[in-house]
């Protein structure tokens, strides 16, 4: 058995290490609503981009645009796994390299080549110790995505599509339910779909573009214009989706956490008081004995 010294110790080692996780909950909660309050902001623009898309492509009778070449022959594809740049967050950043490597299993075996983009050190790290070859990695920033990255890896993955080296780009990430549900989701960003072109809701379509217009410069340049800001929109809405996640997935770990280290303390100090009424128990029988002795 353990002495009361030891048992002691581990008390205290067990008690740092939960303020450590209560401070970590915390820290993690904050920034979960800030991720939300993002989330929220974004949705009137992204609403208004797809409106505005779906206008002028309805005023267009043809577009023939890199970004939305449908490629009847798929023979590469890119993954991008958006996981985070540090761990303590449960099962955010396993679950996401697991669906990752699962759809890269897939398309091999329907003979198609898999191109790899890294977004977050964790990503970065585990697809450099399996060996795969990297198009793209982006780090640093998952904790507080900006446009500007989203931007960064919308231009990778177009680069990749338009100049053959990819015939499709599929976003793999974790989309933020709650704090205690994050639904990992395979999202294919380019080709960009036809269906945007499209609106099931014509009186919305006919309020963005109400009456006749004249487009100056025409539909189609607009259009090559508006697509690539979609694109950065797309994957900007899933780094945040993505962040919201991890923040929801490590407040709680680092609740659960403190919880364990709670259960953890309460049965180290119940092994402490035995120890300490065997130690006492222990010296009695010895004063009883040397009593004993000099009578």
């Amino acid at each position: 058995m353990a002495s009361v010294q030891d048992l002691n110790r581990r008390i205290r080692s067990v008690r740092n290490t939960r303020k450590i996780t209560r401070a970590m909950e915390l820290v993690a909660a904050a920034k979960l609503r800030r991720a939300e309050a993002r989330i929220k902001a974004l949705r009137p623009y992204a609403e208004t981009m797809n409106e505005l898309i779906s206008g002028v492509g309805r005023a267009s009778s043809s577009l023939r645009l890199p970004l939305l070449e449908q490629r009847e022959d798929v023979g590469a594809v890119a993954i991008v796994p958006l996981t985070g740049d540090r761990g303590l967050a449960g099962a955010f950043n396993a679950q996401i390299l697991r669906r990752a490597f699962a759809l890269e299993r897939t398309l091999q075996t329907e003979g198609k080549n898999v191109r790899w983009v890294a977004v977050g050190k964790k990503g970065r790290s585990t697809l450099t110790f399996r060996r795969r070859e990297l198009s793209g990695e982006y780090l640093g920033f998952t904790d507080r995505p900006a446009y500007e990255d989203a931007q960064a890896i919308a231009h990778r993955a177009a680069e990749l599509f338009t100049a053959g080296e990819a015939d499709r780009v599929t976003l793999v990430y974790n989309t933020y339910v709650s704090a205690l549900t994050q639904r990992v989701t395979e999202h294919d960003i380019l080709p960009i779909s036809p269906e945007i072109l499209e609106t099931d809701d014509e009186e919305r379509a006919t309020d963005v573009l109400r009456g006749d217009f004249i487009f100056e410069p025409e539909p189609e340049q607009i259009m090559e214009r508006l697509l690539p800001v979609y694109l950065e929109t797309q994957v900007y809405r899933a780094l945040l989706e993505s962040t919201a996640s991890e923040q929801g997935a490590r407040m709680t770990a680092m609740r659960n956490a403190s919880k364990n280290a709670g259960e953890i303390i309460d049965s180290l100090t119940l092994s402490m008081n035995r120890a300490r009424q065997a130690e006492i128990t222990q010296e009695i029988l010895e004063v009883v004995a040397g009593a004993e002795a000099l009578t």
